[in-house]
């Protein structure tokens, strides 16, 4: 069955070849790309759809989410608002109320925000555990997390539970966790700052994880300064995330990456991708990451939601996006670049066609995943210009038209 997606005033790819089409038509197969182009050049299909001159760009591809969670911290939200600054001990509010919910209502809270995200255009996303903290809890995490989310991520080194021993609990992570949880997640993470885990706790951690077979991330650089992109750098890690202190060495460490890596053809040795955060950034009232420094700098950068209770309970990659051309001072296309694409390339899902059947996301090219946002205007540009307008009208996942 074909489908041919016509009347398209304008066609964001974020390919390689950064193509913005106008006038453009897409034809979907299965679930694949057949062909895209000039309308009037479109071959028959199956069938048609007319967008009646709107836009469409890749769904979003959030790459950092913690959807598996239960209760409230409306009051610590309203306590930072008031002045109080952020810690990481909050997440135990959210532990001791994701371990009193059953299977049943934990995997129907998870799918209810995956169908939130994907209302607002995003089509590929992670989750990871961290709210269970224990071998038990954090399996259960793992195995409800693998049927709602396309990747996940184990983050059992989230925080220290209240009176375990660091060192013992680290441990926990590098043995009986990891061994309990590894059927579920294909990535490891650690909160590698002030008042979580330490420089070599986090590379315990991280380490283990890789022996095992998983692919690497870190949470670093959140909080202030500190060795968590240094981390990322030296056992490379796919992505650190927050970076919002960086220092001129964080910095360089990051650029140097990328060096074997080139962007023209996406090939090479991939480097370790800065995903930004800024609806995280706003809650906790931190500077925002310096998106427009990295991108100078070569270093290829990711938005993501951060999607949690306790400091970015939002789903919505078009706030991410408008925020970082607002106020990070990107440009529409690399906004929405590293939404997409910057996304996928954090998961290693920016590669795969018709050959390997391997399909990639985050871009909108023959044999890549038909995963496509159309929005309610007639450029990407609204995203920002009308920011936190309801601007998503229809949503291809996988070739299958989820809204």
């Amino acid at each position: 069955m074909s489908t041919l997606i016509t009347n398209i005033a304008e066609l964001m790819t974020q390919d390689l070849e950064h193509r913005v089409l106008k006038d453009a038509a897409v034809v979907v197969e299965g679930e694949r790309i057949s062909w895209i182009g000039a309308a009037a050049d479109a071959p028959a299909a199956d069938d048609a759809v007319d967008l009646g001159g709107r836009a469409v760009l890749p769904g979003w591809v959030d790459s950092h989410t913690h959807l598996l969670f239960a209760g409230d911290r409306t009051a610590e939200f309203e306590a930072r608002m008031a002045g109080e600054s952020y810690a990481a001990g909050g997440i135990a509010v959210t532990m001791n109320a994701t371990r009193a919910t059953s299977d049943f209502d934990l995997t129907r809270l998870a799918l209810g925000r995956v169908d939130e995200a994907v209302s607002q255009g995003t089509t590929y996303l992670e989750t990871k555990t961290g709210y269970g903290l224990d071998v038990e809890h954090e399996t259960r995490s793992a195995r409800i997390a693998s049927t709602v989310a396309d990747q996940v991520t184990f983050l059992g080194a989230h925080l220290v539970p209240v009176g375990q021993d660091p060192e013992e609990y680290t441990e926990l992570v590098c043995g009986p966790m990891l061994a309990a949880v590894r059927p579920f997640v294909q990535w490891a993470d650690v909160f590698c700052e002030e008042g979580a885990f330490t420089a070599e706790q986090s590379r315990r951690v991280l380490l283990a994880c890789r022996h095992a077979g998983l692919g690497l991330r870190v949470h670093g650089n959140q909080l202030g300064e500190g060795p968590g992109v240094q981390l990322a750098v030296e056992l490379d890690a796919a992505s650190v995330d927050h970076v919002n202190y960086l220092a001129a060495g964080d910095l360089d460490a990051l650029v140097g990456t990328w060096t074997g890596w080139d962007a023209s053809s996406g090939t090479g040795r991939r480097g370790t991708v800065a995903t930004c955060l800024p609806a995280c950034d706003l809650s906790t009232r931190q500077p925002l990451a310096p998106a427009r420094a990295l991108l100078d700098a070569g270093v290829q950068v990711a938005l993501a939601s951060n999607c949690n209770p306790g400091t970015s309970y939002t789903s919505s990659m078009a706030f991410c996006v408008a925020t970082a051309v607002l106020q990070m001072r990107l440009s529409v296309h690399e906004a929405v670049r590293a939404a997409t694409y910057g996304g996928a390339l954090a998961l290693h899902k920016d590669t795969g066609n018709d050959a390997d059947g391997e399909r990639a996301v985050g871009s909108i090219a023959v044999g890549h995943r038909a995963d496509l946002h159309v929005l309610s205007a007639p450029s990407a540009t609204h995203l920002a210009y009308r920011p936190g307008m309801p601007l998503t009208y229809a949503v291809w996942r996988a070739g299958k038209q989820a809204r």
